[in-house]
């Protein structure tokens, strides 16, 4: 049974039962503790803590996780990856144990012809919680399950809970006998190699306070309502019903391994080391496809960077087996064209995923090369130092910077037979990842406990908006924080955050900066409004301080946002709807947002785009938006379906969260995506857009930057005075400016030129006098001093090999001249063939003077260059090198 049919019999058979089908989230967790999805019940988390009443009872679903911790074990082991598909169903007061066994049972053993997977029951072992007497029971009496199968194990593999206060509950778990080819008997209690768990059935139904670890913390009592969440690894079943040995040989994974063997000549099964690469590219191929079909982009931070190490692994590792092409196009071929029967959206989006993986690994193979360099480096100046030993800094330098894998840094070293400073590099590397902990634990912390939100809405409801028709009204009190803490007062000074029963103001999200404004209350007393957000969904909380009075708990308010700046905002919000579709437009469909912030007259828009875009592109880009605003299209919202928005074709953003229910915004016949922000009503109210340029921001993503309306203005009228000012300094036509300046501009470059050949002529006529001063140490004559100071490196190159040249006879010559140049001394020292013959090398002498000078340097045996900080040690590194030299003579 192919995984795609697993995961159409799983739907239907819970949705004929009368569960929701909940489409699978994208792996960008709507969740600021998490970078990406990791199991199945993420999505349905604010239901089970309570932040959000769920829109049903009962619930089905198949979600895309992604899990890293293990990453470096992927390949090695044919159980680890990191990309997986939980299928789940879940319960939210309704059916509890029973129900839930009942459910699984039937779905595992009904035969195939009737819906089901045709799993033999004398082959499914059970396992429940220690003290679960009451699933023990369920499955014995009620499904028939002998004792013998039925296992009890402790709070370490039956018990569940998030690992912090909250809900959990005993689980019950499935599993699988493979047959005696995968161990010794006994049940999974014994050897879950042979007996692999398949399905595990949460009960939720205790609430649990704080302990030291997953097995030790009180249970504090029942919950309100009994919940279930159930996980099916759909790989572990398609393991099963398609009779392979591991997830590996399943039909989403064999055949990316079948086209990595095609283009590597590697026959999978050939030897260990190979088999590992092979799963290696296998899995991570995936993941990346799936990674960046949900928007994510590679970078250096955040899932960002999770992308990027996944992809350069599976590079690597497609090197390590011999590939020398490029080879990432056909690897996602094949991974869309399988994967796209279970997520048809990756074949409509086949172009834009292309576009990134494509530059993500042209990208690399250019690092690969620079890295390579850098390294070979390093492996030189510790072989010169008498180590064998590669410092820890250098491999993390590789890493930081240049996205070398340790593992990649290890092989390399090795085989110049160095070893790594393996403690060394992970002590960065935790000094690193705590320095990010540390940051994203100050932002995430950078409003008060949530507990106080939740609390808000428990008892008053979500905030009703109303700023789509509204800019003030009338509103109440129902939630206050003073300097963080919930309180039921305020006074004047105080620093507050408000919660209004219903509010005019925008909470930021969606690319769209928070409204400003006030609030004042029936006393007298007003709050100057500085931001407003959604720390819980539901929640709108208005950031600020007291002006003015006592603000009171349940009081009776007015709330007015800053209308001028609400407008500004707006006009840019719609502005950035147009510039999306007109660079689509211009671009293709690869061209998708992959981020925005619309602020007072002014906007940036990120997109997709593995190059820069050209400015003849941008231009008729920017020609085309002011066209639709001379067009005066009406923009109008409409709240649909999510399934009749997609029938409209409207664009939805990467990344972000929707619900059944969603709002498109529509401008006349020209764009239609889905937007929950403010907008303008008629496109003449823009004005004018002026798009001042795109830059790029991470691989394969640019940023465009643009003003809009009165800030457009202002910018192009300024533009005008320059233009005048230059008209009038070169005596000509606005349109002639262009031919003009760079009349003006070739006349200086050729006269540098002359200059810089004067100064040329000059830094050499000391070369006669520097050949003649040269000095004999022990039968080697040296020319070692200090030129003029400005001198530039490559005069100061040209004069040491003009002066070596000039030194007559077969006596060995070294010439160390050093110069000041930006405050910084630079040396560059050459040697003659004579002279390497005695073991005088001029990288042995460059290296020598420049940690003199507090600084480093390499090169050549002949030519080496070096540079330091310190220009006052110039005489000091003159004296080292003639040490060296006589020592060496």
């Amino acid at each position: 049974m192919e995984s795609a049919e697993i995961r159409r019999r799983w739907l239907r058979f819970f949705e004929e039962r009368g569960h929701t089908v909940v489409p699978s989230a994208s792996l960008i967790a709507d969740d600021p503790t998490l970078l990406l999805v990791p199991a199945g019940m993420v999505p349905f988390k604010p239901y089970f803590l309570g932040e959000v009443k769920p829109p049903y009872k009962t619930a089905t679903s198949v979600q895309k996780c992604v899990r890293t911790p293990d990453i470096e074990e992927v390949g090695k082991t044919t159980r680890h990856g990191t990309f997986f598909q939980m299928c789940g169903n879940f319960s939210f007061g309704d059916y509890f144990k029973e129900g839930a066994i009942k459910y699984a049972w039937e779905l595992l053993t009904s035969p195939q012809d009737k819906g089901g997977y045709g799993l033999e029951p004398e082959k499914l072992w059970i396992t429940v919680y220690l003290e679960d007497d009451e699933a023990e029971r369920i499955w014995h009496e009620v499904v028939g399950v002998p004792k013998e199968r039925i296992q009890r194990l402790g709070k370490k593999d039956n018990y569940w809970s998030m690992g912090v206060p909250g809900p959990c509950g005993p689980c019950s778990e499935i599993n699988y006998d493979r047959g005696p080819e995968f161990g010794v008997e006994g049940g999974p209690a014994v050897n879950d190699e042979r007996y692999v768990e398949i399905w595990n059935l949460v009960f939720m139904q205790y609430e649990r306070g704080a302990g030291t670890s997953k097995e030790d913390f009180e249970i504090l009592g029942d919950l309100p309502s009994k919940n279930i969440d159930t996980g099916l690894g759909l790989e572990r079943l398609a393991m099963i019903l398609q009779g392979v040995r591991n997830m590996y040989e399943t039909d989403t994974l064999r055949v990316v391994i079948d086209k990595a063997t095609e283009l590597s000549g590697v026959r999978y099964g050939g030897s260990e080391a190979t088999d590992v690469s092979l799963r290696v590219v296998a899995d991570h191929m995936r993941t990346s496809t799936m990674l960046i079909g949900d928007g994510v982009t590679p970078g250096n931070e955040g899932r960002g960077y999770v992308l990027r190490r996944i992809m350069r692994r599976a590079i690597r590792n497609m090197r390590l087996l011999g590939a020398t092409d490029l080879v990432v196009g056909e690897l996602l071929d094949v991974v869309i064209n399988t994967m796209g029967q279970q997520y048809p959206e990756l074949l409509e989006d086949r172009r834009r995923i292309e576009t990134v993986a494509l530059a993500e690994e042209a990208a690399f193979v250019k690092t690969l090369k620079a890295g390579t360099n850098i390294l070979d480096t390093a492996v030189t100046d510790t072989k010169a130092a008498g180590s064998t030993v590669l410092p820890g800094d250098k491999a993390f330098l590789l890493h930081d910077t240049w996205g070398f894998p340790i593992d990649l840094t290890l092989e390399m070293a090795a085989e110049q037979g160095l070893s790594v400073d393996e403690d060394g590099f992970r002590r960065l590397m935790k000094e690193q990842r705590e320095r990010a902990k540390a940051d994203a634990q100050a932002k995430k912390h950078g409003h008060a406990d949530l507990s106080a939100y939740r609390e808000v809405a428990d008892k008053s409801g979500s905030t009703e908006f109303t700023g789509y028709s509204a800019t003030e009204g009338e509103s109440t009190v129902v939630g206050l924080l003073v300097n963080g803490a919930p309180a039921p007062a305020a006074h004047e000074g105080d620093e507050v955050e408000v919660v209004l029963d219903r509010t005019p103001f925008y909470a930021e999200g969606g690319g769209q900066l928070a409204d400003t404004g006030r609030i004042k209350l029936d006393s007298g007393a007003v709050v100057e409004v500085r931001d407003v957000q959604q720390p819980v969904p539901g929640v709108t909380v208005h950031k600020g301080s007291v002006q003015v009075g006592e603000v009171v708990l349940g009081a009776s308010a007015y709330a007015a946002i800053d209308i001028t700046r609400r407008r500004a905002i707006a006009r840019a919000h719609s502005a950035t709807h147009l510039t999306h579709q007109a660079l689509r437009d211009a671009l293709g469909p690869t061209a998708a947002q992959a981020g925005s912030e619309n602020s007072p007259g002014r906007f940036r828009f990120d997109f997709g785009s593995p190059t820069a875009v050209p400015g003849s592109v941008l231009t008729d880009v920017e020609q085309k938006i002011n066209d639709v605003l001379a067009r005066e299209l009406d923009v109008h919202a409409e709240v649909m379906s999510m399934e009749d928005a997609k029938k409209q074709g409207a664009i939805a953003e990467f990344g972000e969260k929707y619900g059944d229910r969603v709002r498109v915004v529509t401008i006349g016949d020209f764009s239609k995506e889905l937007c929950g922000g403010t907008h303008v009503h008629n496109t003449a109210q823009l004005g004018l857009v002026k798009l001042l340029g795109e830059s790029s921001i991470g691989s394969g993503v640019r940023r465009v930057e643009a003003l809009v309306g009165v800030d457009a203005y202002k910018f192009l009228a300024r533009e005008h005075t320059v233009v005048s000012q230059l008209t009038e300094l070169v005596k000509g036509r606005p349109e002639e400016l262009p031919e003009k300046i760079s009349g003006v501009l070739a006349k200086l470059k050729d006269a540098e030129k002359e200059i810089e050949k004067f100064r040329a002529e000059k830094v050499l006529q000391a070369a006669a006098g520097l050949a003649e001063g040269a000095k004999d140490v022990r039968g080697v004559a040296l020319a070692a001093a200090r030129v003029p100071d400005g001198t530039s490196a490559d005069d100061l190159r040209k004069l040491v090999l003009d002066v070596r040249g000039r030194i007559q006879g077969d006596r060995a010559v070294v010439v160390a001249l050093f110069t000041v140049a930006n405050g910084r001394p630079v040396t560059v020292v050459a040697t003659n063939e004579a002279a390497r013959e005695r073991g005088i090398k001029a990288g042995d002498l460059v290296r020598t003077a420049a940690k003199t000078l507090g600084g480093g340097g390499g090169g050549k045996p002949d030519v080496a260059q070096g540079g330091g900080q310190n220009a006052a040690a110039v005489p000091e590194a003159i004296e080292a090198v003639e040490r060296l030299v006589a020592e060496a003579a």
